[in-house]
């Protein structure tokens, strides 16, 4: 056979949208099994027209899932990232958007049985060593993808899925603030590093001359905007224990600006080279961290009324992130984060990819 069959899973997670598979039926070899998601996206190329990528980093993501290898998880989640226009695949970061269907996945190929109306999965996320418990609607043993939830970025309405993460504060920088400043000066740019389950810098809008209700596509516009963004990003990136940035896709560069619609903060989001036409779930995490944190440069731009719940805008809606947050002697504790996402299985099936990049062990 010219080609290889491998099952696969269509979901919609979130904002976002990717395959998942399990992870018995990839190959062990990481070489390998990159080439074989490569294979499956359709990258290195501006389309993937190829594969089974969307042509944007939204829509060119990976789950596997496995049963779990920590003593408190039900599942492992490892997510990967396809590179639009890059023979790469990058580990360095969670995806709390994927995140949202690794429960229904979960359940629909039995790796964890459904426990009565509402199924609580705890999943062991692999990038960072960091824990969630997902809360997936199960009546009569089944996975319930309709319902009334509706978040900002995805039309019409779904059932919800709550999701609690536990100990996400420094997971890929070792440290909540991994600079040990509340603020940093980059190329004469005030910026917060933080890493709230995402590695964020946050910076002000104003401070590059926009307002920060900018399109994400007159931000990618701008060429000269995105050459000052990098350039911080490469020089903060060493400083945050992330080491060489040039070839990752973290930190994920925030600018702010006062909430203009209710919430408590504005967002325009770089992830990192392309604008997210909403912003990530870890990334809405960090950024809201930010928010109440004193001394960072959110402080004086958002406006929070309740620390424990803040409506992160973004070019499409809001994200509401629900925090337990301890705010003592000018310290920030965070105890707890919590959000809603909704997701549906849209495809389930097999991928093909060239027999010559993997046989299928045969």
């Amino acid at each position: 056979m010219s080609q290889t069959a491998i099952p696969c899973t269509v979901i919609r997670g979130g904002t976002s949208k990717g395959l998942y598979f399990l992870a018995r039926d990839l190959p062990a070899d990481t070489a390998t099994r990159d080439a074989v998601l490569l294979a499956a996206m359709g990258s290195p190329d501006a389309r993937q027209i190829d594969g089974m990528g969307g042509a944007h980093p939204l829509t060119s993501k990976i789950a596997v899932v496995g049963p779990s290898t920590h003593p408190a998880a039900d599942v492992d989640y490892l997510f990967l990232q396809a590179v639009v226009d890059e023979a790469r695949i990058d580990d360095g970061q969670n995806c709390g958007n994927l995140l949202a269907g690794v429960g229904p996945f979960a359940l629909e190929e039995g790796l964890f049985p459904a426990t009565g109306d509402v199924s609580r999965v705890r999943i062991n996320m692999l990038n960072t060593g960091s824990l969630a418990v997902a809360a997936i609607q199960t009546p009569g043993g089944r996975v319930r993808y309709d319902g009334d939830a509706r978040i900002d970025g995805v039309p019409g309405t779904a059932a919800p899925i709550p999701i609690d993460f536990l100990d996400v504060a420094g997971s890929s920088c070792g440290a909540l603030l991994p600079t040990g400043n509340a603020r940093d000066t980059v190329d004469g740019i005030e910026l917060t590093a933080i890493d709230n389950g995402m590695p964020v810098v946050v910076m002000r809008a104003a401070d590059f001359g926009l307002t920060g209700y900018e399109t994400p596509e007159a931000l990618e516009a701008d060429a000269g905007l995105k050459a000052r963004i990098e350039s911080i990003r490469l020089q903060i990136g060493p400083r945050m224990n992330l080491g060489d940035v040039a070839k990752k896709t973290v930190p994920k560069m925030c600018l702010l600006a006062p909430p203009r619609d209710g919430g408590a903060v504005c967002t325009r989001n770089f992830i990192p080279h392309r604008v997210h036409e909403a912003i990530g779930v870890f990334g809405a995490v960090s950024v809201a961290t930010a928010c109440v944190m004193p001394g960072s440069v959110a402080d004086g731009v958002a406006r929070v009324t309740d620390p424990q719940s803040l409506e992160v805008e973004h070019p499409t809606g809001f994200f509401t992130v629900a925090m337990d947050v301890s705010l003592a002697g000018g310290q920030v504790e965070v105890r707890r984060a919590a959000l809603l996402r909704t997701a549906r299985r849209l495809m389930r099936g097999e991928v093909y990819v060239p027999a010559q990049v993997w046989d299928g062990g045969a």
